[in-house]
């Protein structure tokens, strides 16, 4: 929605509280508040960021109903110049586009609760009110038009799937699916931040061995091995001699496999690769790896692990998971190091509209990065499409899929914690340098809304108050250690409690 411009200090002023006070926490709590309908609103194309859109929701919905800041309160001094009728008029249409955005994002979860009942033609006619409001009264290029419309898509293809108008089209080739990554890793620090910060960890734990063997769940391009190359060939007394296992898809593994020999040899680095094409990790066997005496092994798992999941309702008929699976033969070859990064959301809910709600919320917040970043770069919304397809794949996943038909099946570190350490492994601190080698690499995008946190020994990549991505360091469990890992989890468990008003799921849990 386009607003004055001495309009604009006063909602920044409004957006800023609502991200301090609450953009953690949003919950759809409507009851005996529903929305006002539609078509007694106005502001015809109107845009509102996200944020400001969690925040009123959530002051709307906390305990103290009262409790509704005035954005003049916050506004500069110079707003009282403003002639009441320009202010007024600016707030009125905020205001609309507020109440807009809300009505569409609960008219959404409705009908992704009509589809969870089987009423598909109330869900029919949910989603044709909340198309309605695209077309006619909500922007799609920037703010939570742009979210409320990747979802939306993802709720027809899931109630006309073969609909010859349906706005997806999902090239399932692993050459598509290598381009897409290739575009969401040039976005921004998302992915950059997961192959610096597991590289640290890698390359502390490497210290002093004369010989290292790296085995990637998902080497894609290869692009995180070329930094640690980089670092290796300049180690003081000499580079060590690297293998690396790359496990992925032809012909992209032997391509990345090739390009990697190719700087080990200009960097006189002794090297050898080799490769799996078999993604389903759970049928590989430790021995396949071939690791040698001596060799110092690390474990790479770039947003891998919950692919692994299943269903929770079903853990109990399949046993062994394939998670514990995979976790079994990893633990049994005794890594130094086992490098975890995961997104920090909680998508692996058998019920779609938890999933629909806690996705919305998740990649709202990720959306809503890649459009300040393409503002602050003096970009036009859209230039990214490459990136934004591949957060539209993960949402059509969670919303579309069930059962093993879906596999982003996202949780977040507390999970990740209690099935890490019921398989034996050991939680390695990330320190202080790898935290603020860390934050200098997010500091390198331009907008202020990203930052690093570490969390008892773990590091999250933030959007404001909203963890994206998580990275956490394990290890074999050490023979004698068993005091020091008790004090260890024990932090790390009151860490995580403090930071997610949460606590830790039983070890035991699947």
């Amino acid at each position: 929605m386009d607003m004055d411009a001495h309009t604009q200090p006063a909602l920044t002023a409004f957006t800023q509280l609502a991200r301090e006070e609450h953009m953690a926490h949003f919950a759809f709590s409507w009851q005996g508040m529903e929305p006002a309908p539609a078509a007694s609103l106005s502001g015809a194309g109107a845009t509102l960021p996200l944020h400001s859109v969690q925040g009123a929701a959530a002051a709307r919905n906390s305990a103290d109903a009262s409790y509704c800041p005035d954005p003049a309160t916050y506004a500069p001094a110079v707003l009282a110049t403003v002639p009441p009728t320009i202010a007024e008029a600016g707030a009125k249409r905020r205001q609309d586009a507020e109440n807009i955005a809300l009505y569409l994002i609960h008219i959404l979860h409705k009908c992704a609760e009509a589809i969870e009942a089987g009423d598909y033609a109330v869900a029919a006619g949910k989603l044709s009110e909340a198309r309605t409001m695209l077309a006619t009264s909500v922007s799609t290029t920037t703010g939570i038009g742009r979210v409320a419309s990747h979802f939306a898509a993802a709720l027809a293809h899931r109630l006309f799937p073969a609909s010859p108008h349906s706005s997806f089209t999902l090239d399932a080739s692993p050459e598509r699916a290598g381009e897409l990554y290739r575009q969401f890793y040039d976005a921004g620090p998302y992915l950059k931040f997961a192959h610096f910060t597991a590289n640290q960890a890698i390359l502390e734990a490497f210290e002093g061995c004369d010989r290292v063997h790296v085995v990637d769940l998902a080497i894609k391009q290869g692009v995180q091995w070329t930094t640690l190359i980089q670092a290796l060939s300049i180690r003081p007394g000499g580079p060590p001699s690297v293998r690396i296992t790359g496990i992925g898809s032809a012909p992209a593994v032997d391509e990345a496999g090739l390009r990697l020999a190719e700087l080990a040899r200009a960097m006189n680095v002794p090297f050898s690769f080799q490769r799996f094409t078999d993604d389903s990790l759970d049928q590989l066997k430790p021995w396949m790896f071939q690791v040698l005496p001596g060799e110092a092994v690390a474990v790479n798992s770039i947003c891998q692990l919950h692919r692994l999941l299943v269903d929770p309702d079903a853990a109990s008929t399949s046993l062994p998971t394939p998670i514990d699976v995979v976790l079994g033969w990893i633990a049994s070859m005794q890594p130094r190091v086992f490098t975890v990064v995961e997104q920090e959301a909680d998508h692996n809910k058998p019920r779609l509209p938890t999933r629909f709600e806690n996705a919305m919320f998740y990649y709202g917040s990720v959306l809503d990065s890649m459009e300040a970043m393409s503002v602050s770069r003096g970009g036009v919304i859209g230039n990214g499409a490459g990136a934004d397809a591949y957060v539209q794949r993960e949402i059509f996943d969670i919303v579309c899929g069930e059962g093993s038909a879906r596999t982003e099946r996202h949780e977040p570190l507390a999970c990740w914690c209690a099935r890490l350490w019921r398989m034996g492994l050991t939680h390695v601190p990330l320190g202080p340098s790898a935290a603020y080698q860390a934050a200098k690499l997010v500091r390198m995008y331009s907008t202020a809304g990203f930052r690093v946190q570490e969390i008892g020994g773990c590091l999250s990549l933030m959007w404001h108050e909203r963890p994206l991505f998580t990275a956490s360091v394990w290890s074999a469990m050490p023979a004698d250690g068993a005091a020091e890992e008790r004090a260890d989890k024990h932090k790390l468990k009151m860490s995580i409690g403090e930071s997610s008003s949460g606590h830790l799921p039983d070890a035991g849990a699947q």
